[in-house]
């Protein structure tokens, strides 16, 4: 069964919500990657989104902008990435996606994408600029393998297109609660939650809720009727303002107190 199922048919029966951290994969350094990875996990981290990093993204707030930049600066390629991954599997079976932008996965190749993400323990795929229309040329190859490609839903998403779109998501349904780029706007959770409970009923896996929560409260506000709450922006600021010799320390305080948020719901 694939770890993102698993995953959430657990929480489901515990009644739990989940949690999903993003960091970008590469920043400041893999190794140092690798370590807040294990860090989020013992934290209460249910899923980890790795970012990819790219030097042309579009969706991207000014704070994973600059977390994409130094980790290029590093030599962070997606065969790095796909590295990290295959380290984090040595000792967990956290649910692993990788998320990013389109043009890394092509240039690497779909195919080989496929069975080297498979082989590196890579659960899920989450891509912001490939259309539905077009993904196909990729699926192909991620359905085969096993792996999900995470449909991204926005506000602004036609009611039409959305409904189709929820149908046919696969692992998670990732509903961006904002419009415009990551880490700029706070969640208002009044103004999304009908839009997700509707897509609870549409869609055959856990919808999650990312883009502007910040706070244990908003965690706890999304978690009342998300099926999980992402959390990236914030992370990726804990982990850029902290000294390399606090910063374990500092992630794993943030997340903790994300992790009681999510599990304050009523």
């Amino acid at each position: 069964m694939n770890r993102i199922k698993a995953t959430f048919d657990r929480l489901k029966n515990q009644g739990k919500k989940a949690l999903v951290p993003f960091v970008t994969a590469g920043d400041p350094d893999l190794e140092t990657t690798l370590a807040i990875v294990r860090t989020l996990e013992a934290a209460g981290a249910d899923v980890i989104e790795l970012g990819i990093p790219f030097s042309d993204p579009m969706a991207d707030g000014p704070t994973i902008q600059a977390s994409s930049e130094r980790a290029l600066k590093q030599g962070t390629t997606l065969a790095a990435v796909l590295g990290l991954a295959r380290k984090i599997r040595l000792d967990s079976e956290i649910p692993i996606v990788l998320m990013g932008y389109y043009n890394p996965v092509l240039h690497y190749g779909n195919r080989r994408f496929a069975q080297d993400a498979v082989a590196a323990g890579v659960d899920g795929l989450l891509l912001v600029d490939l259309p539905s229309e077009e993904a196909d040329e990729l699926l192909q190859f991620l359905r085969p393998a096993g792996l999900s490609l995470i449909t991204l839903l926005a506000p602004t998403t036609p009611p039409e297109r959305r409904a189709a779109l929820a149908r046919q998501s696969e692992g998670y349904l990732y509903y961006v609660s904002t419009t415009g780029v990551t880490g700029t706007q706070a969640v208002d959770p009044g103004a999304i939650e009908t839009d997700v409970r509707e897509l609870i009923a549409l869609s055959p896996v856990p919808v999650a809720v990312g883009f502007g929560i910040s706070t244990p409260r908003d965690a706890r506000n999304i978690a009342r009727f998300a099926d999980a709450v992402v959390v990236g922006s914030a992370l990726v600021k804990v982990i850029e303002i902290s000294s390399p010799g606090e910063r374990l320390q500092r992630v794993e305080e943030f997340v903790r107190s994300l992790r009681e948020g999510v599990d304050a719901v009523d």
